[in-house]
């Protein structure tokens, strides 16, 4: 019996999601997410910020006042800039409670292990340091187009899992949740024209209350305090030393050339 992370072509559904941002509405959606972080976390100050996602080319809290802001990529890429580091979002190439600020743009949406995905950001995250975690809504009327539609292009290939379950995880792994919130109440619709938002969209966007936004943002903050560094010996050849720039490789099949690797089964 083949499993569901078997059966789906993660890769593609990636590269399908990245071209949807290229669309109106996922141009639109995504403004909408870098206004709303670049507002809420602006505040924040550290030594390194990291940004987990689906693609180095859709970058968020680039307002943040972090000395170090990297980004991570399921895959390798020709040309890819300094300061991306290729790894998996359930297996991140960073060493433990090194980072101030993780931020999960979809990442659980897209990944066959979404549990280890979130388990994985906490690990790298130091005590007291914030995580913002961007999901697509299933209570929404994204959620609805999901359920009828037959399509895994773009967002349809993803999960859309529930916000109070996405909170739940949080609190096990030890994390306050300070704000969580719905946004973007445009219906799931390509619209054509200059005008990007509507007066109604700007009016919605401002009520943190409605449940029913396209994509949910949860700011949590972890509780515990930064432990002593580990080195565990079985992830010392997938940890990365920070500080450091430029385009390292540990992603599952990928070297850092990336050329396939053969991994022990």
């Amino acid at each position: 019996m083949v499993s569901e992370s078997e059966a789906v072509d993660y890769s593609a559904r990636h590269e399908s999601f990245e071209r949807w941002f290229q669309t109106p509405l996922g141009r639109a959606l995504l403004a909408d997410q870098r206004r709303f972080v670049d507002a809420e976390l602006q505040r924040l100050t550290g030594a390194r910020q990291l940004q987990v996602g689906i693609s180095h080319r859709l970058p968020l809290a680039t307002g943040t006042d972090f000395s170090q802001k990297i980004m991570t990529a399921p895959r390798w890429y020709p040309h890819i800039p300094d300061g991306v580091a290729i790894c998996d979002a359930d297996e991140l190439a960073f060493p433990g409670d090194s980072m101030d600020l993780v931020v999960l743009h979809h990442t659980a949406d897209f990944s066959p292990y979404p549990h280890q995905v979130i388990r994985e950001a906490a690990r790298v995250l130091r005590g007291e340091g914030t995580m913002a975690l961007f999901g697509f809504n299933p209570l929404s009327l994204w959620g609805a187009r999901k359920l009828i539609s037959r399509s895994s292009e773009g967002p349809w290939g993803g999960r859309f899992l529930l916000r109070r379950r996405m909170e739940d995880w949080l609190h096990l792994l030890g994390f306050n949740v300070e704000a969580s919130i719905t946004r973007f109440f445009r219906p799931p619709l390509q619209r054509s024209g200059r005008k990007p938002t509507s007066r109604i969209d700007n009016r919605l966007s401002g009520n943190r209350l409605l449940p029913v936004g396209a994509y949910y943002c949860i700011l949590a903050k972890k509780r515990v305090h930064a432990r002593l560094p580990r080195r565990p010996v079985w992830r010392q050849s997938k940890v990365i030393a920070l500080p450091g720039t430029g385009t390292v490789g540990a992603s599952r099949g990928c070297s850092r050339s990336g050329s396939p690797i053969n991994r022990p089964k």
